[in-house]
C-alpha cells in the first residue's frame, strides 16, 4: 500500500478537514491512521472529526495510541480522546504508561468479524480450530505468540482500575507541573503546552551540541535521562513522565541547577 500524507495544522493535529480533500480526490484510500497522543510529544489528533471524514468516504480507521492511549484511563485526559469511540481499531503499548513488562501490545476492535475475515489463516492443521470462539490469532498477522498480555491482566487484577487511573493523573500533574516551572524560569521556554505527559522545551543560546553534552553528563550522572529530541525543526530536550512515583520538584531543581550556562559547556 502507498502512504498519503496528510497535514496537520499548526499545533500538530490532524483535522477532518484537512483529510477531506485526499480522501474526496482519491477513492482508494482505505484507512486512516490517526495519533491518540504522539510519542515523541503527546499530540492527540482531532479525533472526531478524523473518525466522521474518514467514515463518510468509507475508510477504516485506526488511532496510534502506543504511548498516549493509556490517558484514556485519567478523567481529566480523556476528552481529548473524543471520537476514539467510533474508530475502527486502536493499539495501546501497556509496557509504556500502563506499568507492564516489555512488551506488550493492546489491539482493539470495535468489531472483531472484519479483522478476523482479514487475518484468518488457514491449513489443514488448524481446520479443527472453533472459529466460533475469540481467538487471538485470528485477529492479527501473526499465529504463534507468547502470552504477553497476561502480566497485564495479573497487574490490573491485583490493584485495580482505579490505581491505573490514579497512577496516570499523577504522571499528567507531574508534566503540567514541570511546564508552569518551565514557563516562569528565566533561561527555559516550553515549545508546547503539554497535552499528556511530554514536556519539550528549549534553553535559548544553546546548540544541538550543547544539549547532547547536557544530556550525556546527566545520563552518566545517574541524575537523570532527558535525551534531545527533533521538534518543529529544532533540537530540544524531551522529558516523557510515565512513573507516577517521579518527583516533578526533583526535576525542576536538576533544570535550574544545570542549565543555567549560557552556552551549556
Amino acid at each position: 500500500m502507498d502512504v498519503v500524507s496528510v497535514p496537520v495544522d499548526d499545533r500538530g493535529h490532524l483535522t477532518g478537514a484537512a483529510l477531506e480533500p485526499s480522501l474526496a480526490e482519491d477513492p482508494r484510500i482505505c484507512a486512516v491512521v490517526a495519533s491518540g497522543g504522539t510519542t515523541n510529544a503527546g499530540i492527540v489528533d482531532d479525533l472526531a472529526s478524523v473518525v466522521e471524514t474518514a467514515h463518510r468516504h468509507g475508510a477504516w480507521v485506526h488511532v496510534d495510541g502506543a504511548y498516549g492511549g493509556a490517558a484514556l484511563a485519567s478523567p481529566s485526559a480523556r476528552a481529548r480522546f473524543a471520537g476514539i469511540e467510533q474508530a475502527d481499531s486502536f493499539i495501546v503499548d501497556p509496557h509504556k504508561w500502563l506499568f507492564a513488562p516489555y512488551d506488550c501490545c493492546a489491539l482493539l476492535y470495535r468489531d472483531a468479524r472484519p479483522a478476523a475475515a482479514a487475518h484468518s489463516q488457514h491449513a489443514a492443521y488448524l481446520d479443527s480450530i472453533d472459529r466460533g470462539e475469540s481467538n487471538p490469532s485470528d485477529l492479527a498477522a501473526h499465529l504463534s505468540r507468547r502470552t504477553r498480555g497476561l502480566p497485564l491482566w495479573y497487574s490490573l487484577a491485583t490493584h485495580g482500575t482505579a490505581a491505573y487511573a490514579a497512577a496516570v493523573d499523577r504522571c499528567l500533574d507531574s508534566a503540567r507541573t514541570v511546564a508552569d516551572a518551565i514557563r516562569a524560569s528565566e533561561h527555559l521556554e516550553p515549545l508546547m503546552e503539554p497535552e499528556l505527559s511530554v514536556v519539550v522545551f528549549r534553553r535559548p543560546g544553546w546548540t544541538p551540541a550543547a544539549y547532547r553534552l547536557w544530556s550525556q553528563r546527566l545520563a552518566k550522572d545517574g541524575t537523570m535521562l532527558c535525551v534531545p529530541t527533533a521538534f518543529r525543526g529544532e533540537i530540544a530536550p524531551r522529558l516523557a513522565f510515565v512513573n507516577p512515583a517521579t518527583d516533578p520538584r526533583a526535576v525542576i531543581a536538576v533544570l535550574e541547577e544545570t542549565m543555567r550556562e549560557a552556552d551549556g559547556s
